[in-house]
């Protein structure tokens, strides 16, 4: 293939042996950076486009620009002058879109109906050809920019990266405030005499070329069509020659660094951040350190340093590792939420963390940990799932500029090198000299003395007494401290079962006693070997009335407690489980790598029939739950939407307040009395998919029945107990609204609920013709009205056939919905 207009072809793209994916990399004459996959079998075709620049680049006095233009690109181009052309296509060929900003990225990516991956392309690639960025829309935008900041304002998330940004060097880029609002955008702009359009098209003018763009499409198209259709819309994007900006600088510098920040949160949480200054280890990925010394402090099996700040019960979460800055400059992170207790013993907490790093540094770098998880993540590559087509081309596309081409598919998976060098620079940069503390909890309230310029996040900043850090330097080992074991749940067995002669095309039963109901199918579609394991045990006691909610809720969250180290090296090798209590009773699923499934699945049946609930952590999880049910008031208003819509709805709910006046009366003696009552009759309905056969799917569903049986003496549900709850019906043409303020947003959730008849295939495939149609009025709508934020817009059909559309708009500005 000679083009002029292709400077280079890659062929050799390493893929998962068991992707059916064909690809193919192209390095176009103007530098773009391109991937093509061909998949015959894809639902939908997909494109996404990578600008390797983002708010970092925003001018210093107008934060949010590269935000603004995000939004401001995609109004309308010189070849479709029409504002919204592009989203109308797209919402007429069955497709979507969307765009983020980041700090160094900008990603745009949408798909579409195979038949129209062209028209929506073109009409794509014209925003990085000739946009117009048209003044007329550039209020609307601001409005949008500052309506999606209003959605952050009380969100915790938000509020602590902030303040994190906030609190290094302010001259450093990395302390911008991304998001922008009205105020950067607008208001300030025009009190210093400057024309934000102007600037926009400046920055675009100066940030937006051709080898900073990365591009990813996926059709059912052939290669050679795919790099046709590329070439001739994409090569005469303008190639500036803009070099990637690379940090010398860290923005933590010394005296960013031994400060200790007290912090007021929105909502009841207690959590406590450890951060290091590290370099960029992104061009050490065949070996990443980083990886590896996560995998070990982050760890949560025997020995490690979770489990011991469990054990004293000051901690109930850990999570570290690298945590990602921009070129140049990275972070090693230690988070953990602190308990009542633990929110008084920081210092001790953070002693163990240094004790443990201590640990690793006698111990050396160990090449049989990296051989272990190069092992997992090779086997992860092997045998991943299929990505749906708009999140593969979004993901991709910016990876292509971390990545050769060729490897760009299998670099975050595979691990080549063992460098303990390298493991041992990072592990030098784990002091106490370089370390910065953050502790979060409402007891700070009123004692805070600084306020964070964006957010208004109330916070105190003090240096770490010097006799602490000496403390921490002088760290010993703890003999607690173990390296991890070898891990015995990964897999060996990789065998695809042959399909049984009587293979259905849908799920069918195998198994109807009065103890349970089975249904069986085994994979006949992805052959990867895997199989998910469902079970759900009705419970005439799980629902009966706010308290036994509370705790047949207290008893799942105990027992997953008391499962975390030994199903945490599950976890690792691709084996997870989920637990959780349901209005019916619980429910149980086991999904991964089929070899030892039945392992995992054993341990849990025997762990929640005989497990004993330990005192202190009973008055943890009790204390937690407490704090999350008087959290839902800080939750967004459209979750509260979807709330209040399901408390009016169905039959039986127990309310927030319910729950919290009845969790008081939850006793360890009444909660221990409980679980025997929940356990002695159930029901238990099951599925079972994958790669698995007939006669082992009964042999696990007999070895969960023998268990409850042999340990809890279960007995079967009686048939009159086997009821669903119902949904309440509205009356034909009856339209009602309710409404609650939200104390903590200042925005509006707005859920509407259209009930229908029972169903049938004739009148749901009509509902889905409606719901479509009702979709994009409503997206034409926004886009015109501008005065609302489509941040959040879901329907779905289901027993009673009703369609759900969620949406907000910005306080005090109203407009009438469509069809309204």
């Amino acid at each position: 293939m000679t083009n002029p207009a292709i400077k280079r072809i890659v062929t050799n793209v390493v893929k998962s042996p068991e992707d059916k994916r064909e690809y193919r990399g192209l390095e176009l004459s103007n530098e773009i950076r391109v991937l093509l996959i061909h998949d015959p079998t894809t639902d939908k075709s997909s494109a996404a486009l990578d600008v390797h620049t983002g708010s970092l680049a925003d001018p210093k006095d107008i934060p949010g620009l590269a935000h603004f233009c995000e939004h401001m690109l995609f109004l309308g181009t010189k070849k479709y002058p029409k504002e919204n052309e592009y989203n109308q296509f797209l919402s007429e060929h069955a497709g979507s879109s969307n765009a983020f900003t980041s700090g160094e990225n900008t990603n745009y990516y949408f798909d579409v109906s195979n038949e129209h991956l062209e028209g929506a392309l073109n009409r794509f690639a014209q925003f990085f050809l000739c946009p117009l960025f048209d003044a007329s829309c550039k209020d609307r935008e601001v409005n949008a920019v500052e309506s999606e900041h209003e959605k952050n304002l009380m969100n915790d998330a938000w509020r602590l990266f902030q303040l994190e940004k906030s609190t290094g060097n302010p001259e450093h880029r990395f302390s911008s405030f991304g998001t922008g609002n009205k105020f950067t955008l607008e208001t300030r702009p025009a009190e210093m005499g400057i024309d934000v359009r102007q600037e926009l098209l400046k920055f675009h003018s100066a940030n937006y070329s051709s080898n900073l763009m990365a591009l990813c499409v996926l059709g059912r198209e052939s290669l050679d069509e795919l790099t046709d259709l590329v070439v001739k819309l994409f090569a005469e994007v303008e190639n500036k020659y803009v070099p990637v900006h690379e940090y010398t600088d860290h923005p933590f510098q010394e005296e960013h660094l031994k400060q200790l920040y007290k912090v007021v949160p929105i909502k009841d949480i207690r959590n406590l951040y450890v951060t290091f200054p590290i370099p960029d280890l992104q061009k050490y990925y065949k070996s990443n350190p980083g990886h590896y010394l996560g995998h070990l402090i982050g760890h949560e099996g025997p020995g490690s340093l979770l489990s011991e700040l469990k054990c004293k019960g000051w901690v109930n979460t850990l999570v570290g590792g690298q945590k990602e800055g921009a070129k140049g400059f990275m972070f090693f992170i230690i988070n953990v939420d602190l308990t009542e207790e633990g929110l008084v013993h920081v210092e001790d907490i953070i002693l163990h963390m240094f004790q443990y790093i201590a640990k690793l540094r006698t111990e050396g770098p160990q090449e049989w940990v990296f051989q272990e998880c190069k092992d997992l993540n090779a086997m992860a590559f092997r045998f991943k799932d299929k990505e749906r087509p708009r999140g593969y081309t979004s993901k991709l596309a910016g990876l292509l500029h971390y990545y050769p081409i060729e490897e760009v598919l299998a670099a975050e998976y595979l691990l080549e090198e063992f460098r303990a060098d390298l493991i041992e620079m990072v592990l030098q940069k784990l002091t106490p000299a370089t370390v910065r503390v953050a502790v979060v909890s409402k007891s700070f309230d009123g004692k805070t003395d600084r306020s964070e310029k964006w957010y208004g996040t109330q916070y105190k900043q003090e240096a770490i007494n010097p006799d602490v850090i000496q403390k921490w330097l002088d760290a010993d080992l703890n003999g607690k401290f173990k390296l991890p074991v070898k891990n015995e749940f990964i897999p060996t067995n990789f065998e695809i079962f042959h399909l049984e002669n009587d293979t259905a095309t849908f799920p069918c039963l195998i198994k109807d006693t009065a103890m349970s109901k089975v249904w069986f199918k085994q994979d006949d579609k992805f052959f990867l070997p895997k199989a998910c394991l469902n079970f759900e045990f009705f419970s005439p006691f799980a629902y009966v009335d706010p308290l036994h909610c509370n705790m047949a809720y207290l008893y799942l969250e105990l027992l997953k407690d008391s499962l975390n180290e030994y199903a945490y090296a599950a976890e690792l090798a691709g084996l997870n489980y989920d637990l959780q209590n349901t209005i019916y009773g619980m429910y149980l699923s086991v999904k991964g790598y089929n070899d030892k499934q039945h392992i995992i699945l054993k341990k849990i049946m025997e762990k929640m029939v005989t497990f004993e609930i330990d005192d202190k952590r009973f008055e943890i999880i009790k204390e937690a739950y407490m704090r999350s049910l008087n959290n839902f008031r800080a939750e967004q208003p459209h979750q509260h939407a979807m709330y209040y819509l399901r408390l009016l709805m169905t039959e039986v709910a127990w309310t927030k307040e319910e729950l919290k006046e009845a969790l008081e009366d939850v006793t360890l003696v009444r909660l221990k009395a409980f679980i025997p009552q929940l356990l002695s009759r159930l029901h238990i309905e099951a599925l079972l998919q994958g790669n698995i056969t007939k006669q082992t799917s009964l042999s696990m569903i007999q070895m969960v029945e023998d268990i409850l049986i042999e340990h809890a003496h279960t007995k079967p549900l009686l048939p009159s107990q086997l009821t669903r709850y119902r949904e309440v019906q509205l009356p034909d043409r009856g339209w009602f609204v309710y409404q609650q303020r939200n104390e903590v947003h200042n925005n509006c959730g707005i859920e509407i609920y259209y009930q229908t008849d029972m169903q049938n295939t004739h009148e749901n495939m009509l509902l889905e013709l409606f719901l479509s149609n009702y979709f994009r009025a409503m997206l034409q709508h926004a886009a015109d009205q501008r005065t609302i934020r489509l941040y959040c817009v879901q329907w779905s059909t289901t027993s009673k056939w009703h369609s759900r559309t969620t949406f907000y708009h910005p306080v005090g500005k109203t407009s009438q919905l469509p069809g309204k």
